[in-house]
């Protein structure tokens, strides 16, 4: 009957897949990202809100309240776990601080640019002020080096370990 039950403290854990890590790593980038987004546009550094995520697809002007700001930030969360995945498939490999901080100006400029046209509420780049262009530019560079980095120390780490089990 003991031999059947093990101590809790001689389970062993199930390692963690480096797609999951990946993946926890663009929730909580998204998060606390969106919360930084959402204390500029607070202030007024930005005009730009966590709730722009919403506005293609939400009706009315509730999004555009604390609740949709709120709601903007979760979006914002979610969708970033598909983008540290695409980092993940993509550009983990490439040891260098400039990849992330390209990729983050990527984003904005698809956001900013590509994207635009879908989002009504979001004035054009002529129009909507160096304030806001230069905040959310740096937001979105920050956020593509904390999603960037952390993937990609977080690959080669696990790279020694691999490196350093062999060598045994």
């Amino acid at each position: 009957m003991e031999e059947k039950e093990q101590l809790e403290q001689n389970k062993q854990e199930q390692p963690v897949t480096f797609t999951s890590k990946a993946a926890s790593i663009g929730f909580f980038g998204g998060l606390i990202w969106g919360i930084i987004g959402f204390l500029a546009y607070y202030l007024n550094f930005s005009k730009v809100g966590p709730a722009l995520i919403l506005q293609p697809w939400a009706l009315g002007e509730w999004k555009n309240k604390l609740l949709g700001q709120m709601i903007g930030i979760v979006a914002i969360a979610v969708v970033s776990i598909g983008v540290a995945l695409l980092y993940k498939m993509t550009l983990v490999k490439l040891k260098n601080l400039i990849v992330p901080i390209l990729f983050g100006a990527a984003m904005w400029g698809i956001v900013f640019y590509v994207l635009q046209p879908i989002f009504p509420d979001l004035e054009p780049l002529t129009e909507i002020g160096w304030n806001t262009i230069t905040t959310t530019f740096c937001l979105f560079i920050l956020y593509g080096l904390f999603i960037g980095y952390s993937i990609s120390f977080d690959y080669y780490e696990n790279q020694q370990g691999a490196d350093y089990s062999n060598q045994q």
